[in-house]
């Protein structure tokens, strides 16, 4: 499971990953990468203190079982990699259908392979 603090909520938080982060397509997922999030209006809650992941697995994946298998793995992968992105970050993890069937091997290379590609090379370990 991912600390609340490492984990986007809110639908606004979605959006502006999707829409201004980088996109890197793999077979089994489509990663959306914030390197610097937006401000936050003042008054809300304390700002996050480290790098934030967010999941979107749609009904194109599979029934309700499917669908929540799928989330679960892709959480535990994330989870063993969240620590190579800046404080900063924000990433948005887009199951494709091909994710139902794909094991946690497969998840987490793909994942290691579209993290790798969208950090830049002084930010790579």
């Amino acid at each position: 499971m991912l600390p609340a603090q490492a984990r986007l909520r809110r639908r606004p938080e979605f959006t502006a990953v999707v829409r201004y982060g980088r996109r890197a397509g793999r077979p089994t997922m489509v990663l959306h990468y914030l390197s610097e999030r937006p401000e936050q209006p003042a008054g809300g809650s304390p700002p996050p203190t480290g790098a934030r992941a967010g999941f979107v697995v749609g009904k194109s994946v599979g029934n309700s079982v499917v669908r929540h298998r799928v989330t679960r793995q892709l959480r535990a992968v994330v989870r063993a990699e969240l620590h190579r992105l800046p404080v900063t970050a924000d990433l948005v993890v887009r199951a494709r259908p091909e994710a139902a069937t794909a094991g946690s091997d497969l998840l987490r290379r793909d994942l290691v392979a579209g993290i790798d590609r969208l950090l830049p090379e002084r930010v790579r370990r």
